[in-house]
């Protein structure tokens, strides 16, 4: 039998007249390229929600459709070419709007600060995608995770300071025209840390990561508020939330501190 001659259920028309404001598919791995700031070209897997409005007089949404977009092709882009996947869904699926919630794992190549040894380190990265009114909105969110080292114990203490893994996440939208990377707002984290971290380091790099985070005390207040200054003056972002969780080595709760502004 061809599907042509199946009862086509979804699309009766539903009495109930309640408009659904999204419905899709969530939690749904599959693989991806993403185009970082130098054009480079990286494979992960990501992990999608996307979603539709439904109106009110139809039952259901075309479930398979959203899979086959990701399946026709490679899924790639980059920060600036996000938006034309939801335009995609949003088409494909007839309707008014479209969102898009990706989760994927980021990896940045880094060189550890004095044996030069090469690794890759990962940061856990969301893009959030909208199209209402025919505007695509996209928004991205970063885990940085960095070192931080308290001003206080080092100030009173004789030997040493202690010190902590910090995850100073940035959420961030760019501003109509400009672009924004990932990498912007990493490197702007862990520029503001006490210290980077690295995947590998060899003894002669552990020497200079630990004196470079007693070189740079930072609270979690301050974390928070050096990024904010950088944040503050970027014309690539009209919209950001900043927040800083310190994971305490001397306590057994963690310290935090949050920023939001919308310019």
């Amino acid at each position: 039998m061809k599907s042509c001659d199946l009862p086509d259920t979804q699309n009766n028309p539903d009495i109930r007249k309640i408009v659904i404001d999204r419905v899709g598919i969530k939690d749904i791995a599959h693989p991806i390229v993403y185009i970082d700031r130098d054009g480079n070209k990286l494979p992960t897997v990501g992990n999608f929600t996307m979603t539709v409005t439904l109106p009110e007089n139809v039952k259901g949404t075309h479930m398979s459709r959203f899979i086959q977009i990701l399946n026709e092709g490679p899924c790639e882009f980059s920060s600036d070419s996000f938006g034309k996947i939801i335009e995609k869904v949003r088409d494909r699926l007839e309707s008014s709007t479209a969102h898009i919630t990706l989760d994927f794992p980021f990896f940045r190549k880094k060189f550890a600060p004095s044996s030069g040894v090469e690794s890759l380190m990962d940061y856990r990265v969301t893009l959030y995608g909208s199209l209402e009114n025919d505007k695509i909105e996209v928004m991205m969110k970063v885990v940085v995770p960095v070192t931080s080292l308290c001003p206080c114990s080092k100030s009173i203490s004789k030997y040493g300071a202690h010190n902590q893994r910090s995850h100073i996440t940035i959420k961030a939208k760019a501003a109509a025209g400009k672009t924004l990377h990932l990498e912007d707002l990493i490197d702007l984290a862990e520029k503001k840390a006490s210290c980077e971290l690295y995947a590998i380091l060899k003894r002669e790099d552990e020497k200079v990561v630990t004196e470079r985070a007693y070189e740079n005390p930072a609270f979690v207040e301050d974390l928070v508020r050096d990024i904010a200054v950088d944040l503050n003056t970027n014309e690539a972002i009209n919209y950001y939330s900043l927040e800083s969780e310190n994971f305490e080595s001397i306590h057994n709760h963690s310290a935090y501190a949050f920023i939001e502004k919308q310019k």
